[in-house]
């Protein structure tokens, strides 16, 4: 994600560019605060590199979603992650082709926090699922509980695609993904502090070897 503390980065452009060759084969940011214009182009030029796009949209209000939404659609992206769920922008993202991952839990601030009982949370996700989403926004790292608790029994009860968002900054972190492979997993802010190494092109090599090789001593 080219975003930093749940903000697009004002350079998200020239990053991209420098970066489009790396392992990564997903990308994505946030809805604010580069202009639409802008985040239409990268987008394009994202597609055009054959990546899958994801806008992530931190935002609460049911209209602020929906404006989220049809955001994505403009920028032709592929998944909309983020919004608290509603049944409006569910059949938004239905009507335009648009796979939708909403956030489950209390989730406020931006950054953004998750609080919630465990199974409050999982209870949720399979409700959302029934409805027809795609998949799920888990903010693991950001919960006020137990974050590896968390993961491993959502991923153990919910049977769909599951993106662990945020605050994934060290390799104890990639570890735990790993013992629990969730469909994905964003990393924006510990590249730009550059948590993983020293610049943002070879932080992403270097974890994407890292999972592949961690991945690989489990198989």
């Amino acid at each position: 994600m080219l975003t930093h503390h749940d903000q697009t980065v004002a350079d998200a452009d020239e990053i991209f560019e420098a970066c489009k060759d790396t392992a990564a084969e997903c990308w994505g940011f946030k809805e604010h605060p580069l202009p639409l214009p802008a985040m239409k182009s990268l987008y394009a030029k994202m597609k055009a590199c054959g990546k899958t796009t994801f806008l992530e949209v931190v935002a609460y209000s049911e209209a602020e979603g929906m404006a989220g939404a049809q955001m994505a659609v403009e920028c032709g992206c592929d998944v909309l992650m983020g919004t608290k769920f509603s049944d409006s922008i569910n059949d938004y993202c239905h009507a335009h082709h648009l796979r939708y991952m909403p956030f489950v839990g209390d989730v406020k601030d931006r950054p953004s926090v998750l609080g919630g009982t465990i199974e409050g949370i999982i209870t949720e996700a399979q409700e959302y699922l029934r409805k027809g989403v795609y998949g799920i926004d888990l903010l693991a790292y950001r919960y006020t509980g137990d974050s590896n608790a968390l993961i491993r029994k959502f991923l153990k009860e919910v049977p769909a695609p599951v993106c662990i968002a945020g605050s994934i900054d060290r390799t104890e972190r990639l570890d735990e993904v790993c013992q629990t492979s969730p469909w994905a997993f964003t990393i924006g802010s510990a590249f730009f502090e550059k948590k993983f190494g020293d610049t943002f092109a070879g932080q992403i090599d270097r974890v994407c070897e890292y999972i592949d090789t961690r991945r690989s001593q489990r198989s």
